[in-house]
């Protein structure tokens, strides 16, 4: 506790507040992009802090939450396949599809198994050359080193029995995609920190100047995101636009280089479809033609899915930062963690999770 103790301080939080609340002279929208960080607002009342007219909102910031029901598709029907062992992050299981979770596939059979890390997959295929070893590539930028590592690796040992089912997205193009939509409230970003420590902040300085809108790269402590609202309100107040960056114990403007060449190696951009917003150019990563024999999708030719929905789920609108997790005639009721509709609720970086584990009671007014 020692390392996070002066980022929950009571008092600097206390001192924070009162230096918004101060700064802020009329209504303003900030969008935080990380589910990470919606989750802390909601646990340390954050919100509550802040003045009337000052609204925060939760963008698409859960990994898992704008992975398509269409890829989890494809995921489901790779593990049907009996020589198929298929890894995954433990917080994918649990997402449901009209096909059902992989927990559920897990249950009636399958071979999938929960990893801390795509090197155990590779682990895996390496123990058991006769099976094939699927590990489901989901994230920002913050597990592609991890993910570009590990088929870096089974390329050098010659693991033809491992591949990827990549469904990599990027932060960037996804804050474009929301501030060209002609109904956001928009005004201001709290970016991701832990995503600019790998890729630095280059790429928001464009967004920033093309769209007027302060981007301000924060952590996950109270302190931490206090901090950057105080800063993105800062800006507003004085007609500023740029990128600054909050986070400077852990991120550097060019990021993590040697994390970035592995990126570079191992993938490229390509369009990428994300749930509630759709195809978005360019906002994906997907393999070079120099290791596209390690895609899964095409290895078992589950290039095409139906992505079918619960009707009633408003997932899309509330990682667009159009609705809250009360907006949902659903929440809270047909929709609860234990029997969700939806990826939002299910997901532990997702807002709907978050609402209803913290403010339940409150509806659509949290």
């Amino acid at each position: 506790m020692r390392y996070v103790e002066a980022f929950r301080s009571p008092e600097a939080v206390r001192q924070l507040a009162e230096a918004i609340r101060a700064t802020v002279t009329r209504p303003w929208s900030i969008m935080e992009v990380c589910g990470g960080q919606t989750h802390a607002i909601l646990r340390f009342g954050l919100d509550q802090l802040l003045p009337s007219g000052l609204d925060l909102l939760h963008g698409p910031g859960c990994p898992v939450c704008v992975t398509p029901a269409a890829t989890l598709d494809q995921a489901l029907a790779i593990a049907a396949q009996p020589e198929v062992v298929f890894c995954t992050f433990a917080d994918m299981l649990p997402v449901p599809t009209a096909g059902g979770s992989l927990a559920e596939a897990k249950a009636g059979g399958a071979d999938i198994r929960a990893v801390y890390s795509p090197l155990e997959a590779v682990r895996v295929a390496a123990e058991e050359p006769h099976r094939q070893v699927v590990f489901f590539a989901v994230g920002f930028e913050t597990t592609a080193p991890a993910n570009a590592l590990a088929l870096h690796l089974a390329n050098g040992q010659g693991l033809e029995n491992f591949s990827l089912l990549v469904a990599q997205v990027l932060v960037p193009p996804a804050l474009e995609a929301l501030l060209a939509a002609p109904d956001h409230r928009i005004d201001a970003f709290l970016a991701a920190g832990h995503v600019c420590t790998v890729m630095g902040l280059e790429a928001y300085a464009p967004i920033a100047t093309s769209r007027h809108v302060p981007i301000v790269a924060t952590g996950f402590e109270p302190v931490d995101i206090l901090s950057g609202i105080l800063a993105a309100v800062r800006q507003l107040e004085t007609g500023q636009a740029y990128v600054e960056n909050g986070y400077a114990r852990a991120v550097a403007a060019a990021g993590n280089p040697a994390a970035r060449a592995l990126i570079d190696e191992v993938f490229e951009p390509v369009d990428r479809e994300w749930r509630g917003m759709g195809c978005l150019p360019a906002s994906g990563l997907g393999l070079r033609p120099a290791y596209r024999r390690f895609d899964a999708a095409a290895r078992f030719g589950v290039s095409s899915a139906s992505g079918a929905e619960d009707a009633r789920c408003i997932a899309g609108r509330v990682l667009q930062g159009l609705a809250r997790p009360g907006d949902c005639p659903a929440f809270g009721t047909d929709c609860t963690p234990r029997h969700p509709l939806g990826v939002t609720m299910v997901s532990s970086e997702g807002a709907c999770s978050a609402y209803y584990q913290y403010r339940q009671s409150e509806g659509a007014e949290g």
